[in-house]
């Protein structure tokens, strides 16, 4: 039998784990939902915290993957154990044996219309931190104001929340706040720009010069304190109503555009083939590690990997770096068992 590897997610995660298979000397086969590589970065303008331009990382590793076995706008229509493979069935008929299987299935967008008090797809003037990058990258969207006098930015919208079943940080969601803040001001620099957080959770490397740099050059105000309530005025701004935690007291502002900043959540989608493969999956509907320290590649599963956000919210260096070492984990199981 032929050392099939198939990589099922077409992302960063994906897409770096072919690259260095390719490296090793496998021809991997890589599926991918969509009708082109890249995942969720791909609609992406820019990354914090060096502001470099998410097609610098995409238009690379799409001309690396060039040679691996590529199926784009393909599913997994299901996978089925065998006693020492796995045999996967696309969505266009097509089945394989695979010796090996990566998932990089990435994770989902928490759906921030699940929010009703920030009244997204209600108001005209409330959209997520994806609209606003589909924005920055050139598409045009009639909620962002063409000279806007005041920005709002609610963090943890669908992350730390019980209510919306979702417990843990999504990680990235502070970061990517204070980069889209300081985008915001680029273009609009007589703006008044706000974020409102629980808490600033910034563990990264030049992280916290990220948001120092925001408060000092750019004037953004961090406003400690969990929006309550979003309505409309008369005139079709946004009030909002917030408690500020600092001070200990009410506070009001009026806004011309409100971004939620939705977080990761598990990719549902992905919970169908988990099934079929028998693997396990995490009490936050993650798929689980064997190990949470020295097995996160891993999975409970004989052949079964993962990289990326498929186990739990990740940055993009992380995730490139689960993706290398997946590739690494891959090739020594199939030379010695």
């Amino acid at each position: 039998m032929k050392d099939n590897i198939v990589i099922i997610g077409g992302g960063v995660a994906g897409m770096e784990a072919a690259k260095q298979l390719l490296s090793l000397g496998y021809t991997p086969i890589l599926v991918e939902r969509n009708s082109q590589l890249g995942g969720h970065v791909a609609g992406w303008y820019r990354l914090f915290p060096d502001m470099t331009p998410a097609k610098d990382i995409i238009v690379p590793l799409r001309l690396d993957v060039a040679r691996a076995n590529v199926f784009t706008g393909t599913r997994v229509q299901s996978i089925t154990p065998e006693r020492e493979s796995y045999t996967i069935v696309l969505d266009n008929g097509i089945s394989i044996e695979a010796r090996a299987v990566v998932f990089a299935t990435g994770f989902s967008l928490f759906d921030a219309s699940k929010k009703e008090e920030y009244g997204y797809g209600v108001y005209d003037h409330v959209i997520t931190n994806s609209d606003l990058e589909a924005w920055f990258c050139g598409k045009e969207d009639k909620r962002i104001p063409s000279d806007p006098k005041a920005v709002g930015f609610v963090h943890c919208v669908g992350s730390r929340d019980l209510k919306a079943g979702n417990s843990q940080c999504s990680k990235v969601c502070c970061t990517t706040a204070i980069k889209q803040a300081i985008e915001m001001k680029e273009k609009f620099p007589d703006a008044e720009i706000y974020c409102f957080y629980m808490d600033l959770r910034l563990f990264g490397k030049k992280y916290e010069d990220f948001y120092i740099n925001a408060q000092r050059n750019f004037g953004v105000h961090f406003i400690r304190g969990r929006v309550s309530e979003v309505g409309e005025t008369i005139d079709g701004r946004l009030q909002v109503k917030a408690e500020d935690t600092l001070s200990g007291k009410p506070l009001k502002v009026q806004l011309d555009s409100l971004v939620l900043m939705s977080g990761m959540s598990c990719n549902e989608g992905v919970r169908n083939l988990a099934r079929q493969a028998r693997l396990d999956v995490d009490d936050d509907g993650f798929l689980k590690s064997s190990n949470n320290i020295y097995g996160i590649l891993n999975s409970n599963r004989k052949g079964v990997f993962y990289a990326g956000a498929c186990t739990g919210t990740k940055t993009v260096p992380e995730t490139l770096a689960e993706a290398r070492a997946v590739a690494v984990e891959v090739h020594n199981y199939l030379k010695n068992g």
